[in-house]
């Protein structure tokens, strides 16, 4: 795998005159990658149907001289205001039935079908110009899918897109009132034109109706990535990628990704945890410069899924970001050690965001390589070091993880639809395993929930996932290693009913779901081994082994064979302690992490991570503040 170090960079920007010198001094640090034109429709068609190539072509060609691989990127994430005036009702509409309006990004309904026709335009367009490009060495679709809470739009496109949908899938009014239980308050639909946005009720919609919402949204993310797709692929063999996000579950990345070569994302450390990170108010202080040791592995790992082995960081966060509620300057070497995580997880290329900061707009405040006077930023003798220290490494050979986590986007869409607990978050209690994993020192494949084959891992984790798909329940059933389910798992039914039998009705284990309650944050359940069930818990029933209980004498760990099932969202002394024991038993040497160490296996490498402020002894080595360290065996 040839990897590689790279920048986002903005040429319709600034002045021409600074192209040249930009490109000179991108090379000479050793980036190889620059991403460009993904903001620019207003200067590649300034008015309708009227095309202006010349600024593009020239600094296309200004970075290839220097020997720099371009990603190109579609620019249908900010449509000009012109646009506007030809589509009217083209804009987005919020849960409160609010039109979300022009003069910053993202202005875009994805049912529209007349803006999905003017973007088909300027794709073809880009494709057709530069699809035989030499220097055009990979494409990204639009920009940020879901940013600032755009994939659900409540407007008149996407109504009339959601009654063809639920058309198409329920083939019949009367299928459609069975399946989501619309006898209950009299809610039965005689066409599927009655059927409006679930917004705006009383109180809350059908479930059933929120989900069917749900699904059909993350459909049209994906129908919109692939109308670009198809565009590019009839003109260009460069692969193409999408620059994914944090935290972000709108839409289901699997999907989407299944009509993109190379799945990326934009990492930003220090402005997650203080906008995305749920951690203690002692740990947002400890790593307020160096952002959460495991949010950035989590996507790296979960996005390497993605894009079935090849996956980048896209943007890499430099310095101070501008969005986040604080937006502390990163310690001295870690954007150093980010970019370094991210190869130790198999990425391809990262990016850095930006090359210069700007000096007007929204992003002013948002630090890049250089300062917006052309000076140097401190990140900027960071990437020129991990670029000297790439081309020094040899490439490393990708190799699977001994433990997987599933991850299911539906599920998220399911648990937020009815959390039964105003705290209870999918997305949380995923990232909490992967969390526990990690601090045994362990590497993890993260896996889609369709997945048909376990084989080579020894240890499977796969938390609430609340409809388990028939090739999972295959797979898990003729795994030879050890398994933990639950809480929460295949407790509804495609359409979101309570399924009979009870669940979790998994193979070889006899217990039922008998009750469930949620917990508040100043109540626990204390386990007898030690540590609580907090958020959620579940009352069995059955003759399954119980394996672990909690002090009230109800199971909390159940087991048949190698299947476990985990009856509450464990605390992270409980989930410590259950995790030890089930890599003991299944032979899975573990390698506890000093309070902000982390550790990551890349072929023979071994790469330790120092999230914290001061240094630390790990193996014999001390291991400084914001710094990496690697061996070979």
């Amino acid at each position: 795998m040839k990897r590689g170090l790279g920048v986002c960079y903005y040429p319709e920007q600034w002045d021409e005159s600074l192209w040249a010198s930009d490109a000179a001094r991108m090379a000479e640090i050793g980036l190889t990658w620059v991403r460009i034109g993904e903001f620019a429709w207003s200067r590649m068609e300034p008015q309708p149907d009227q095309y202006d190539w010349g600024w593009l072509d020239r600094a296309i060609a200004t970075l290839g001289a220097q020997g720099l691989k371009v990603v190109l990127g579609t620019p249908t994430a900010t449509p000009p205001r012109w646009m506007l005036d030809r589509h009217p009702d083209m804009l987005a509409v919020d849960a409160k039935g609010q039109t979300r309006g022009f003069g910053s990004r993202r202005h875009y309904d994805f049912s529209h079908l007349g803006y999905r026709a003017e973007c088909a335009k300027i794709v073809t367009q880009l494709a057709v110009r530069y699809g035989k490009n030499p220097h055009i060495c990979a494409w990204q679709t639009d920009n940020e899918y879901a940013c600032h809470n755009t994939v659900h739009s409540y407007s008149p496109a996407a109504r009339t897109a959601f009654q063809n949908w639920l058309a198409q899938r329920y083939q019949s009014i009367d299928a459609l009132n069975r399946a989501w239980g619309n006898v209950f308050w009299s809610m039965e639909y005689a066409s599927f034109d009655q059927v409006a946005l679930p917004n705006l009720t009383v109180t809350e919609a059908n479930p059933a109706h929120t989900l069917a919402f749900r699904r059909f949204a993350s459909d049209e993310v994906v129908s919109f990535n692939k109308l670009q797709t198809d565009i590019l692929r009839k003109h260009s063999t460069a692969p193409i990628s999408h620059n994914y996000m944090g935290q972000v579950t709108d839409f289901d990345h699997f999907a989407t990704g299944a009509d993109l070569d190379i799945a990326a994302w934009d990492a930003y450390p220090i402005g997650f945890l203080s906008d995305r990170v749920q951690a203690s108010p002692a740990d947002k202080r400890h790593f307020l410069r160096q952002g959460d040791p495991d949010f950035q592995a989590f996507h790296h790992d979960l996005y390497r899924a993605v894009g079935r082995g090849r996956w980048w960081v896209m943007e890499q966060q430099p310095g101070p970001v501008n969005w986040a509620p604080w937006n502390p300057d990163p310690l001295p070497g870690m954007a150093r050690l980010w970019a370094w995580e991210a190869f130790a997880h198999g990425a391809e290329a990262v990016c850095y965001f930006r090359w210069r900061q700007a000096p007007f707009a929204q992003e002013a405040m948002h630090a890049g390589l250089l300062r917006p006077d052309s000076a140097p930023a401190p990140a900027y003798a960071e990437a020129a070091q991990v670029a000297r220290e790439l081309a020094a490494m040899p490439d490393v050979a990708r190799r699977q993880a001994k433990v997987a986590l599933v991850f299911d986007y539906a599920s998220d869409w399911a648990w937020a639809t009815q959390p039964q607990g105003r705290d209870f978050s999918y997305f949380g209690l995923a990232f909490d395993m992967y969390r526990g994993l990690r601090r045994l020192g362990l590497d993890v494949d993260i896996l889609p929930p369709d997945t048909a084959d376990l084989s080579g891992y020894a240890l499977v984790l796969a938390p609430a996932i609340a409809t388990i798909s028939a090739p999972l329940m295959a797979a898990l059933t003729a795994f030879q290693g050890t398994a933990l389910l639950g809480p929460r798992t295949n407790a509804k039914t495609a359409e979101f009913a309570i399924p009979v039998p009870l669940p979790p009705n998994l193979p070889g284990l006899d217990a039922v779901v008998a009750r469930v309650e949620s917990l508040p944050p100043d109540v626990s359940v204390p386990l007898q081994g030690g540590g609580a069930f907090h958020r959620w818990r579940e009352k069995l029933e059955g003759t399954a082994e119980v394996v672990e209980s909690t002090q009230d004498g109800l199971p909390a760990l159940l087991r048949a064979g190698g299947l476990h099932y985990l009856c509450g969202w464990p605390d992270e002394t409980a989930l410590d302690r259950i995790l030890t024991h089930l890599c003991q038993g299944a032979d899975l040497p573990t390698h506890p992490m000093p309070h902000g160490l982390r550790r990551r296996r890349a072929g023979d490498v071994t790469f330790v991570f120092n999230y914290n402020p001061h240094p630390v002894a790990y193996d014999g080595h001390t291991i400084q503040a914001a710094d990496v360290y690697w061996s070979r065996p």
